[in-house]
């Protein structure tokens, strides 16, 4: 299989490498990255400036690898419409592995998830891969890494959901010491929305946000942040249609009929 790989920690980071390394030993691997690390930048594109690209040479099993200036949304983008040959199309399109976890609503924020959402929107099927760890040793991607290239194998044959993804997080552990595999769905938030307010050297204020853990007791006991808790790897599909279905009929419902007759006169 042809795999397109980005992420948002930049091509020389620990967990695209690990990643890398464990793919390319039965597929051919794409990497397309950020030249410096991106975490937080969301589904962002630059419009504004111009995207730089560089081929280097292929690096850790890669066929080739491009480093880019921009965003996590630009690497998939620009690969897929510009970079790629036909023949170098990617059957699938995976984030990561991400320093950190992409757990809950700070998805909306990840650069990580944002890398598959694009692929989604552009008709690949895309995965974000994410480490539930502070720490960013190579050793430390070894396991999420392994799980991934026998979990590709799998997804052959199998119809992937229409504009969605897969959100992925692993506990940092070792493979042996993983309680399993959960399908779950997004938790609210992994975070209290909390800000330390300091004064610099120079009397001038800043701020820094310092939100702390929520407590599991505030948890959905089938959501992704209590699946890494419970020291099992969290499987969530993700969608980037944002339409409240719910909320459908009763708008149609409330403004029907006659409503906004004479509003636009």
């Amino acid at each position: 299989m042809n795999i397109l790989i980005s992420n948002d920690d930049g091509l020389m980071a620990n967990g695209i490498t690990a990643l890398t390394m464990a793919l390319a030993e039965e597929n051919d691997v794409y990497v397309v990255a950020p030249d410096r690390e991106r975490s937080a930048a969301g589904h962002s594109l630059t419009l504004h400036t111009p995207l730089r690209v560089e081929e280097l040479e292929p690096k850790f099993g890669a066929k080739r690898n491009w480093v880019t200036t921009g965003t996590p949304g630009d690497c998939v983008k620009i690969a897929v419409s510009a970079i790629l040959a036909d023949d170098e199309k990617p059957d699938f399109i995976i984030s990561g592995i991400n320093h950190g976890p992409n757990l809950g609503s700070d998805i909306l924020y990840s650069g990580t998830v944002s890398c598959a959402l694009e692929g989604a929107m552009l008709g690949y099927p895309g995965i974000a891969t994410s480490l539930c760890s502070t720490s960013c040793e190579p050793e430390d991607f070894v396991s999420a890494a392994q799980f991934m290239a026998k979990f590709i194998k799998s997804l052959k044959g199998i119809s992937f959901p229409q504009k969605s993804i897969l959100n992925i997080n692993f506990p940092a552990l070792e493979l042996a010491d993983i309680a399993g595999v959960k399908i779950t769905e997004l938790g609210s938030k992994m975070f209290t929305n909390e800000y330390e307010k300091r004064t610099d050297p120079r009397g001038k204020t800043y701020y820094w946000l310092a939100g702390e853990l929520i407590g599991s007791e505030a948890l959905h006991p089938n959501c992704d942040i209590e699946a890494i808790r419970e020291s099992m790897i969290s499987i969530t599909p993700v969608s980037f249609d944002l339409t409240n279905r719910e909320a459908e009929p009763l708008l149609r419902k409330t403004f029907s009929g006659k409503f906004f007759d004479g509003w636009f006169e």
